[in-house]
């Protein structure tokens, strides 16, 4: 029985690698996405994970398989479509760590997810004991509208049975019509979320926030049943809205920070791993900063098992 379960997509991902003697540029072939970086750090922190994809029939998805089993993650919830291959992106980075993303996904079979009513029926059987589901804005934006409100739907009937819903809005605007249906997804997600792991920069770009942009966003989902809301604030203190509380915890500084991919996947991982276990919304922040401050001291947005944990102890 999985703690958690996280929905969206993996994609081939080439990296920026070790410089090659004759100035060339040379990429590193490996596999993420921003659930599937967060799905597997919470199992490398030890929480029971299954993952919910759509991959192909090639060589590239068996690898993906492969890797999320040997993380041991479940794969029981991914659809295999004949004829489908994953998603591709590649990393460009600057000097100072931030990078640039070229995508070429628009046939990538994770599109269809929540599409087939079928599938819907099978996931819920699959889930039905699972405590928790995750998802994020990219999960969102790569749907149609119709599998949008099935998934909704899929939500709600899943928290009627006492799951919990945890959201990182994660906005790209690139991959929106526009704005105003971006924010209407949003505003639906976030009814039915009971943890939302929000990026405070995210946040001010989709909606314009001027003036205390934290006040901003408390106002805005006042309305919603969100237990506690994670507002990310790269080197600030993350805030945390819980009730009437409003708790800070202070962002370790980090030096040698090579690639800022998946800092937020990781830090959500760190964040959901302590909730599962209990731990107060302090604790699950300082976790969180701790994973997050491994992941930019290396390239792509999934590190070397080994490396992580040995980091993180």
């Amino acid at each position: 029985m999985a703690q958690i379960a996280c929905i969206g997509e993996v994609m081939i991902e080439l990296a920026t690698a070790e410089a090659a003697g004759d100035g060339s540029e040379r990429k590193a072939l490996s596999y993420a996405g921003d659930t599937y970086n967060t799905v597997v750090t919470l199992a490398r922190l030890g929480a029971h994970a299954s993952y919910v994809t759509r991959l192909g029939d090639d060589h590239y998805s068996d690898a993906i398989v492969q890797r999320l089993q040997s993380e041991q993650i479940a794969t029981d919830s991914i659809v295999r479509q004949a004829g489908k291959v994953p998603g591709l992106y590649m990393i460009h980075n600057s000097p100072d760590g931030e990078r640039e993303f070229f995508y070429w996904r628009d046939r990538a079979p994770a599109r269809e997810l929540f599409a087939s009513e079928e599938e819907i029926s099978v996931l819920e059987s699959q889930l039905a004991d699972t405590q928790m589901l995750y998802l994020s804005g990219i999960t969102l934006a790569i749907i149609s509208e119709t599998s949008r409100q099935n998934l909704l739907v899929f939500l709600r009937r899943f928290k009627e049975r006492g799951g919990k819903v945890a959201f990182d809005s994660n906005y790209r605007p690139r991959l929106w019509q526009n704005p105003k249906q971006a924010q209407q997804a949003n505003r639906e997600l976030l009814a039915v979320t009971d943890l939302a792991l929000l990026t405070l920069d995210d946040e001010q770009l989709l909606w314009g926030d001027e003036g205390d942009a934290i006040e901003a966003v408390k106002a805005r989902y006042s309305n919603c049943d969100i237990n506690e809301i994670v507002l990310k604030r790269g080197a600030e203190d993350v805030v945390i809205l819980k009730g009437q509380e409003r708790l800070a915890v202070e962002v370790p500084k980090v030096t040698n920070i090579v690639d800022t991919t998946a800092a937020g996947d990781t830090f959500n991982a760190g964040y959901l791993a302590a909730n599962l276990a209990g731990a107060s919304p302090q604790e699950c922040a300082r976790q969180a900063n701790r994973c997050a401050g491994i992941i930019i001291r290396h390239r792509g947005g999934v590190i070397d098992k080994q490396v992580f944990l040995s980091q993180l102890s």
